[in-house]
């Protein structure tokens, strides 16, 4: 009887046992499923979120912008000026103009500039006035000064105010820039049928050739060749500074003067970082240009022939009326002087002559700093080519493509 009763109670034992390893294994198995399954996705997390915290490093971001979102950021502007209180866009401007024409200009030169830019056609240009004078408001008679953007610096030279205000990330959108003088004649210059050409030939850094028989011509690679519509190189056989058809540097393959300069994006890109700060002449600079064509310069820079200019070589920066000197010299005391002349003009009329003659300075005569100013850029090019000789010596990474050119 015991033993039946042992063998009943090692059975119900044997059965409990079997039902709690049963049980046991059977949840091990969910268990270790749910585990897996977990481990599995933490796994495609941790995998995606490191996929996604390298592709976040590989990702070029503009300095500063690292807190924003990048769908926010705008790393471009332009200089299309924005109505103040309307999105609406006037007829005739749907787009944005396609190309930039900066000039350096003074009052003396209205005329001259006024046919300069009524050759742009509006809608292909916007037109920058960088006055040097600081006369602004004398233009506002001209029909299209309202769309032209104005600034105003007294005695600084065009490649001042385009180191600080052209930015190729400000001028990106623009195709080409021209950048010129003011004192050139543009009767046989269409820029819609210059910009044509140089596409056509590929040319980055370009300019329109001028008319010998017209022009003040420093260089002779710049001056227009008869019954052709464009040239790369000039041949010299007489004289110093010979050049062949074995040339193969500035000034004889691959340069442009620095009076009327065309960029396009990439060269101006380019050519903005070699723009010195301090060296506002910018002399020696033509001779590097070449650098910043985008490729090779013997096939990327030329003069055109088929549109041509005529530069006029007029007397401006230096050249300052004797008037206006001496205000700049001392303008509390010319305040004075000219306030004086009007009370006794309004005073006396008829001693309007004799009072303007003896209160205000004579206007007969200029002051003539051009000597100075040459003197400057002679100096200015000498920094220049050090600077260039020690940045090709300290980056020893840099490969020079033209070995064999110099600054010389």
């Amino acid at each position: 009887m015991s033993d039946s009763k042992s063998r009943t109670c090692l059975c119900s034992l044997f059965v409990v046992a079997s039902l709690f390893c049963g049980a046991y294994f059977i949840g091990s198995g969910f268990i270790a499923k749910e585990y897996n399954d977990r481990l599995s996705r933490w796994e495609v997390i941790d995998m995606l979120q490191s996929s996604k915290s390298a592709m976040c490093k590989v990702r070029c971001r503009p300095p500063g912008s690292e807190a924003l979102p990048e769908g926010i950021v705008v790393k471009t502007s332009n200089l299309e000026m924005r109505p103040l209180w309307s999105d609406t866009v006037e007829p005739g401007n749907l787009e944005p103009s396609a190309n930039l024409l900066a000039i350096a200009v003074g009052i003396k030169q209205k005329e001259i500039v006024d046919r300069i830019i009524k050759k742009f056609p509006a809608r292909d240009f916007v037109v920058m006035l960088f006055h040097y004078d600081g006369v602004v408001d004398e233009w506002r008679d001209l029909e299209w000064n309202d769309r032209a953007i104005h600034l105003s610096a007294v005695n600084q030279t065009k490649w001042w105010f385009a180191k600080r205000f052209l930015h190729p990330d400000i001028v990106s959108e623009y195709k080409y820039v021209f950048l010129w003088d003011e004192d050139l004649g543009v009767d046989n210059f269409d820029p819609t049928q210059y910009l044509s050409i140089v596409e056509d030939e590929g040319l980055e850094i370009s300019q329109p050739a001028l008319d010998p028989a017209k022009s003040d011509v420093h260089h002779q690679i710049t001056a227009r060749k008869r019954n052709s519509k464009l040239h790369r190189r000039i041949y010299k056989f007489k004289g110093s500074g010979r050049c062949d058809s074995r040339s193969t540097a500035p000034p004889c393959i691959g340069w442009v003067e620095m009076m009327a300069p065309v960029f396009s994006r990439a060269a101006w890109r380019c050519a903005w970082y070699m723009i010195q700060n301090d060296l506002i002449h910018a002399w020696g600079l033509d001779k590097q240009l070449g650098y910043c064509a985008q490729g090779d310069r013997m096939k990327n820079v030329g003069v055109v022939d088929a549109q041509y200019i005529v530069h006029l070589g007029l007397p401006t920066l230096g050249v300052v009326a004797k008037t206006e000197a001496s205000i700049h010299r001392n303008p509390c005391k010319w305040k004075g002087i000219l306030n004086s002349t009007q009370m006794n003009i309004t005073r006396t009329q008829t001693e309007h002559l004799s009072n303007q003659e003896a209160s205000a300075p004579s206007e007969s005569h200029t002051v003539d700093n051009r000597p100075e100013v040459r003197r400057q850029s002679f100096i200015e090019m000498q920094t220049f080519r050090k600077r260039w000789e020690n940045a090709v010596k300290e980056d020893k990474c840099w490969i020079d493509p033209y070995p064999q050119s110099s600054l010389n």
